[in-house]
């Protein structure tokens, strides 16, 4: 996905350090994520990490930062089309709710804490399509005082990113940085220095001259910055002159979370910062504004993780406490110490990890994001093995890549369509369902097959041009998935062609003579790829299922695939290719089954060539989905056929093949796998078929391992068309451009 993150700022606090390891976590996961904010001390940090930031002066609630940001956010939504825009904090969120009214984005709202809903801020607040939650006590306090539904709240954790909070991790530097003694005992604290966030800090220091006489030398390390820090940091200087030693450290802002952490034996605070010390393997006191709950340990977990770490419901928190807590902490013995450490450690591993945060995230996002709706157009519902196979390849293509969408199929058969894709079919000639089925998709995708060529009829090719065609005025992405065009002979079908191939969004082709076709139609576009059949994406067949087919046709021993069609050829056809088949299986001694890949069409044929042999022959009749018949082909010793798709299946299998060429794209195809042809259907010669078929099984393991190398390369091939769909899912646009990412 393309993510806008848009929040007030990047400097210190619980909540940018959030939304920074989100940021930081989806892109590594290859989203593409900017953010738009005023800025602050992590920009470096995620710019490091490959994310863009821009920057909008949302840190303000005056009116001209706030119109100026909203001039600056229409136009980077407008600019850089995100498939979500993500909004932390009242003011963003705000802002992007005005533009939703008139852009349409999916907007998601983060709540990292509870907001006044008094006055005229409760109208200032805006939640999205999905709000994410990061606690459940907050979740409670949205749907009671916003009034939001529960089921579109999001719950989340403050993820922590393991790696970079580690007990690997060395205090050292910053030790040495800030002067600390070598072996001085210190207590660290890291938090916004604001009116809401800074008790504890304040605490620290009014503690820091009677912690003092208990733990002489110990050190107090607050990291942050913020409205109170100025009065802080005077009143650190007056505790330090009474003691004669620098007892408290104010370091400021600072992005070396982590380190500061590891500088301290004991860390004070709350929330984030108080998981980020656990990861790195630090007693920690729970302390905030909003309560205390002490020492962390096993009898705390259920209260923390209620809360977010952030005391909501505990006692107040009292100096007399915090100081017996810390020094108690201070004074603890190895073995406990580092079983308080590890213990803490362990619960952000199992509750907080940063993984599990950007998950929660994405959940929310594909829940924001209207399903889009896509149309899928083809030779479907025709119970054509090969058609079928394109179409269950392009359905489970499309619910990789969008898991939320919603498929249409264009069928002759919508029942039979919906049993077997487990998705949405209407009739292929339906005027009206089909008016507004196109009127509605987001996405037409004309898939797989020979659809656009006029050998067969001129109407079929109408027929899906004109689909294309009205999809194309209606403003829809169209694109042309893994088609095989051609031939087409009359010159205002070719008109038509190369005006539908050039307005598509997208074009890929199954064959290199696809491309060539289009090439002298005049279509010059240079983003056409020729890829490959989706059938070579299919996943491995069932053969245990295989081999109960095979016995239920009494195919006891080795056999060879037979796959014909109807056929005005010469008289005597259906008698020269009984006549091979004969020779074959006399020769090879080898079983026929003769396998229909479209059974009302094939069938009758099948019946008829095997009447004509002499030899015992096996047809497979029935409905069979294609991975069956992709099984049976691959379980044979090799295939005849007429069918484009049994040769297809077969090349998928790595099941040497002999085509007989019946229309030009056979002959492309043949060549395409290094696959020997039999000659045109209608000039059979007997005797050089079944040579040739002979030399292919005297060859076979040598054609096998050669046809497993060229099957992993086309399947290769055929995973570009779903690049092609990626980027036309995401973006609207089926060519490359140099800022894209798939």
């Amino acid at each position: 996905m393309k993510i806008l993150m848009a929040t007030m700022g990047l400097d210190i606090g619980g909540a940018e350090t959030h939304i920074v390891e989100l940021t930081r976590e989806l892109a590594r996961q290859g989203h593409d994520v900017l953010v738009a904010s005023n800025g602050g001390v992590y920009v470096p940090e995620i710019e490091a990490a490959g994310v863009r930031h821009l920057s909008v002066p949302m840190n303000r609630r005056s009116p001209g930062p706030m119109l100026k940001s909203l001039v600056l956010l229409r136009k980077i939504i407008k600019t850089e089309k995100p498939d979500v825009v993500h909004a932390h904090a009242r003011i963003p969120a705000f802002l992007c709710g005005i533009l939703k009214k008139t852009m349409d984005f999916p907007l998601v709202t983060t709540a990292h804490w509870v907001f006044d809903t008094g006055g005229m801020l409760g109208k200032l607040t805006n939640w999205g399509d999905r709000t994410v939650a990061v606690s459940e006590d907050i979740r409670e306090y949205l749907v009671d005082n916003y009034g939001l539904a529960r089921d579109k709240i999001f719950l989340t954790i403050n993820g922590i990113d393991t790696r970079k909070f580690s007990p690997d991790i060395s205090g050292d530097r910053v030790r040495r940085e800030l002067g600390i003694p070598e072996g001085a005992p210190v207590v660290s604290h890291v938090s916004r220095l604001d009116e809401s966030r800074a008790l504890a800090a304040a605490a620290l220091i009014e503690i820091a001259p009677r912690l003092a006489e208990r733990t002489p030398g110990v050190v107090i390390l607050i990291a942050g910055g913020g409205d109170r820090q100025e009065e802080l940091t005077t009143r650190a200087g007056e505790v330090n002159l009474k003691l004669g030693y620098k007892c408290v450290i104010m370091a400021g802002p600072r992005t070396d979370v982590n380190e500061i952490c590891a500088a301290g034996d004991v860390f004070v605070g709350v929330s984030r910062a108080a998981l980020e010390a656990m990861a790195v393997g630090r007693p920690v006191v729970i302390a905030g504004n909003e309560g205390y709950m002490g020492l962390f340990d096993e009898d705390k977990l259920e209260t923390g993780i209620e809360g977010n770490f952030c005391c909501r419901g505990c006692p107040e928190l009292e100096r007399r406490t915090l100081l017996d807590d810390v020094s108690w902490a201070l004074e603890l013995g190895p073995e406990e110490k580092t079983r308080l450490s590890g213990y803490g450690r362990d619960v952000v591993l199992k509750y907080y990890s940063v993984e599990r945060m950007a998950k929660d995230a994405m959940n929310a996002y594909r829940a924001a994001i209207p399903p889009k709706n896509i149309v899928l157009s083809g030779y479907y519902g025709f119970n054509n093995a090969g058609d079928e196979a394109i179409l269950k390849s392009l359905c489970r293509c499309v619910k990789d890549i969008d898991g939320t969408a919603v498929l249409t199929v264009l069928s002759k058969d919508p029942k039979r369509t919906r049993s077997i894709c487990d998705c949405e079919a209407i009739p292929r000639f339906s005027p009206v369902r089909l008016w507004r089925t196109l009127k509605k998709c987001d996405l037409l995708i004309s898939g797989g097959g020979s659809l656009l060529q006029d050998s067969t009829s001129t109407r079929s090719l109408i027929y899906y041009a004109n689909i294309l065609g009205l999809a194309q005025r209606f403003g829809k992405k169209t694109c042309l998935y893994a088609n095989g065009i051609g031939p087409v002979s009359h010159r205002g079908n070719r008109k038509l062609v190369k005006k539908r191939v050039e307005r598509a969004d997208g074009v890929t082709l199954r064959d290199p003579d696809s491309l060539r076709e289009l090439r002298e139609m005049g279509v010059m576009r240079e983003d056409i790829a020729v890829t490959a059949d989706p059938v070579f994406t299919t996943p491995e067949p069932d053969m245990a299922r295989t081999r109960e087919i095979l016995r239920k046709l009494g195919v006891r021993g080795d056999y060879i695939t037979v796959s014909v069609r109807p056929y005005k050829g010469e008289p005597g056809y259906f008698e020269k290719f009984a006549a091979v088949l004969d020779g074959l299986a006399q020769r090879e001694r080898v079983e026929i089954v003769f396998v229909p890949m479209q059974p009302k069409r094939d069938e009758p044929v099948s019946w008829q060539v095997r009447d004509a042999m002499r030899s015992p022959a096996h047809i497979l009749t029935g409905d069979y989905p294609p991975e069956e018949l992709m099984g049976l082909i691959g379980a044979s010793r090799m295939v005849l056929s007429m069918r484009l798709h049994a040769l297809i299946f077969a090349a998928r299998m790595a099941t040497p093949a002999l085509g007989f060429v019946y229309d030009p794209k056979v002959d492309s195809y043949l060549a395409m796998l290094r696959q020997p042809a039999a000659g045109r259907a209608g000039q059979i010669d007997v005797d050089a078929c079944v040579a040739a078929a002979g030399v292919i099984l005297e060859r076979r393991d040598e054609m096998v391992e050669k046809l497993r190398v060229t099957r992993d390369d086309l399947a290769g091939k055929a995973l570009e068309n779903n690049e092609m769909l990626r980027r036309l899912l995401r973006d609207g646009s089926g060519k490359d451009n140099e800022n894209e990412t798939c």
